[in-house]
């Protein structure tokens, strides 16, 4: 399970440390059992992410069926994909 206000904490570390592999590192070190990894945000398509900041979506990952896929339960989640919002993204 990841909070809403755990959710709203990794935000605000990535905006203020910037998505580079250190953050992920340090996120995995402060949430343990936590799945972590990030991506351009126009590589994920059909689901609208749970939190966006500027120039970041955040989506939860459920893996509790061996096979990742994104959620909007909390309360299932077991990871969360940071993703990048490029000017690209925006305009496509």
């Amino acid at each position: 399970m990841i909070t809403p206000r755990q959710l709203a904490d990794i935000a605000r570390m990535v905006v203020a440390e910037g998505l580079a592999p250190a953050i992920l590192t340090s996120l995995r070190r402060i949430y343990p059992g936590v799945y972590f990894t990030s991506c351009l945000d126009d590589d994920i398509i059909g689901t609208e992410p749970v939190l966006r900041r500027m120039g970041l979506n955040l989506y939860l990952v459920d893996s509790r069926q061996h096979c990742l896929q994104l959620t909007e339960d909390f309360q299932i989640a077991t990871g969360v994909v940071l993703a990048a919002v490029t000017e690209e993204c925006v305009e496509s």
